[in-house]
């Protein structure tokens, strides 16, 4: 892998620069709490990264305590930068973790240097955060306590519930900056769920994430994506996932249709294969341009949604929009227009 050669001078002899500091530990945890996964602990060299210019990413900086996620999500796009270090993109991106130790402690002196402005920082933009490993590493609780100390504003996207170990520092963190917390839940069919997001909590239990961060005075977004065509976007699924959103208590629901970068494309076209073969083809059309689902279908999905959120009383996000944390909700509010979250 990328790190067999590093010594503790930095650059390996050939001269390439490192990704991570020396000292990397491989272990195999055999628990049947995570039996078949491989973590790969690493003492990283920098933790808050840029975004590339290029990318259609709607921020600018990130922090990603793990690589690889045992989410297993089969169309996320993260899966090829599992290929940069030298790490299989299907099954070794569910099961070949990496760990960034220091993670916590590298962020508290990026944050303390002159040189950092104190940008929005996005979390579990790349890999979720809140992935079952956090419960071994606990890396969050200080990530997090380093932004509250240094005021910086933040955000989270996740489909895990170990977010709610994690409530009061949420909340005092929104006291001092932008806090905005977001739960991704494309759809509610359980079967769906079970083969394309194995490794995820089900779609309702990820709704209870949100009435709980609602309940305690955390607004929260959803983000539902991604529609996947001809499997999740029919308009009565779309109807109830909107109407199941509304009931949770989410300020905001915004939708993304299924896009299939190369690394996620492959591996979601075997899935689909094995799964839905009459479908290989209708995809092989829509997505005969590259990537991204055709501009006319995006904006259909688009429609709908927000006219759904619109009848069920929610709203899309606006970007750049954010939403402080408040007191917990004991009794009803006095009536006002939707509050938005910051998103991706």
């Amino acid at each position: 892998m990328r790190w067999d050669n590093l010594h503790r001078d930095g650059p390996d002899a050939s001269g390439t620069a490192a990704l991570f500091g020396p000292g990397v530990v491989t272990r195999t945890v055999d628990t049947p709490e995570f039996a078949g996964i491989t973590f790969h602990e690493v003492r990283a060299r920098s933790i808050i990264n840029r975004v590339p210019g290029a990318s259609r990413m709607p921020f600018e900086w990130t922090v990603n305590p793990y690589r690889g996620c045992s989410h297993a999500c089969v169309y996320c796009f993260a899966r090829r930068s599992h290929g940069y270090l030298d790490l299989d993109t299907g099954i070794g991106f569910d099961t070949q973790i990496v760990v960034k130790t220091n993670a916590d402690r590298l962020l508290r002196r990026e944050l303390s240097s002159p040189r950092w402005p104190g940008h929005h920082i996005a979390m579990g933009t790349n890999v979720d955060c809140y992935q079952r490993a956090e419960g071994r590493y606990r890396l969050m609780p200080g990530i997090l306590t380093a932004l509250r100390d240094h005021a910086n504003p933040f955000s989270i996207l996740t489909k895990g519930t170990l977010i709610l170990r994690d409530l009061d520092l949420l909340r005092s963190a929104g006291a001092v900056a932008d806090v905005g917390v977001s739960v991704s839940v494309a759809f509610l069919d359980e079967e769906l769920w079970r083969t394309v997001e194995p490794g995820t909590p089900a779609p309702e239990r990820r709704l209870d994430v949100v009435r709980a961060l609602t309940d305690h005075g955390i607004g929260c977004g959803v983000l539902m994506a991604p529609v996947i065509p001809f499997l999740s976007d029919g308009p009565a699924q779309l109807r109830a996932t909107v109407r199941a959103i509304a009931a949770a208590g989410a300020t905001s629901v915004t939708p993304l249709a299924l896009h299939l970068r190369p690394g996620a494309r492959e591996w979601f076209t075997s899935w689909l294969a094995r799964h839905h073969p009459g479908l290989v083809g209708h995809y092989e059309r829509l997505y005969a341009d590259g990537a991204y689902a055709p501009k006319w279908y995006q904006r259909q999905i688009t429609r709908q949604v927000h006219e759904l959120a619109e009848e069920y009383g929610i709203g899309p996000s606006r970007p750049g929009a954010h939403r402080g944390v408040g007191a917990p909700r004991c009794a009803p509010e006095p009536e006002a227009g939707p509050t938005q979250l910051t998103l991706l």
